[in-house]
């Protein structure tokens, strides 16, 4: 099982000492069966006056810092190191009540999974709708996963990605009509696309490993990273990347699912003081391979 070890480290600069509100992060990745916390390490300086852990609606692990102190500095280290066994793909047979769309979800699970076929933000030309009905064969069930799949890649290759050092996530109608966005423009219009299809998604934030062989193909790195669950019958939550045209968990470590990007922003709170107060905010996150980790280690010492 490969090991990953994260270090993400965000620095607040002020130009003078300047006091501390709450403060919650979601950084810690979530435990499951592709995914294990071997080991972790935060440090926050100045030290909060209390630190605490909760999960929050969704089952993701928030830490709230509370101070008491004042500073011109605020940082929070991180590192983890986790043992990752990636999900290649999916397999239905046709057999499996999801393997044609359209598809109809068990009654037992529909009511907790409504919150994520229902569309949360407007589309009044209906061109979305439009958009994403273009990858069906009217009349006709096509596979579900061929559909999922055409989506993800038309994203990645159609769409032109940049970075915006800008907070928040644009609307899903101005990513279509733009055509440009971030992981996370992506991750929101893919998921209001499926969900006028009636298809269940949701928003997944984490990290992104970046491999040195696919180096040239993966965007998005150096950063946190967003993308989408699918939640099919017979087959559970299943990861798509239209950043990175990535099926399954592999190169993806998950931090936070929700139903709207807002509810998972890996850092945020507020300082006391005036505006003018705030200088920069500085992130670095780097994740890197047991492998490479060894290989850099050994170089230096030569």
């Amino acid at each position: 099982m490969p090991l990953l070890t994260i270090h993400h480290k965000t620095e607040y600069r002020y130009n003078r000492p300047v006091a501390f509100g709450e403060h919650r992060f979601m950084l810690r990745p979530s435990d499951g069966h592709d995914l294990r916390v071997l080991d972790s390490r935060l440090r926050i300086s100045p030290e909060p006056m209390s630190l605490r852990w909760i999960h929050d609606v969704f089952g993701n692990s928030v830490a709230i810092a509370d101070f008491d102190a004042r500073a011109d500095r605020l940082v929070f280290d991180w590192h983890v190191t986790v043992a990752h066994n990636p999900v290649e793909d999916f397999a239905l047979t046709p057999d499996d009540p999801a393997f044609f769309y359209p598809f109809v979800y068990d009654d037992a699970e529909l009511p907790d999974l409504v919150q994520y076929i229902t569309p949360q933000y407007p589309d009044p030309d209906g061109k979305i709708a439009e958009w994403v009905r273009g990858f069906l064969d009217e009349g006709t069930p096509s596979p579900t996963f061929e559909i999922l799949s055409q989506i993800t890649h038309a994203i990645r290759d159609k769409f032109d990605y940049r970075r915006r050092h800008a907070p928040g996530t644009q609307s899903p109608g101005d990513t279509l009509h733009l055509g440009t966005g971030t992981c996370r423009d992506y991750a929101l219009f893919m998921i209001e696309a499926l969900r006028r299809l009636g298809i269940a998604a949701r928003f997944v934030s984490g990290y992104l490993f970046v491999p040195e062989d696919v180096a040239q193909h993966h965007v998005g790195g150096g950063s946190t990273h967003a993308w989408v669950q699918v939640y099919l019958p017979s087959a559970g939550w299943i990861e798509f990347d239209p950043t990175n045209g990535i099926v399954g968990t592999r190169d993806l470590i998950r931090v936070a699912v929700a139903r709207d990007p807002r509810q998972a922003i890996p850092l945020h709170g507020v300082y006391i003081g005036t505006q003018d107060a705030f200088d920069v905010m500085e992130v670095s996150i780097k994740v890197v391979s047991d492998e490479e980790r060894s290989g850099a280690e050994l170089e230096a010492a030569l």
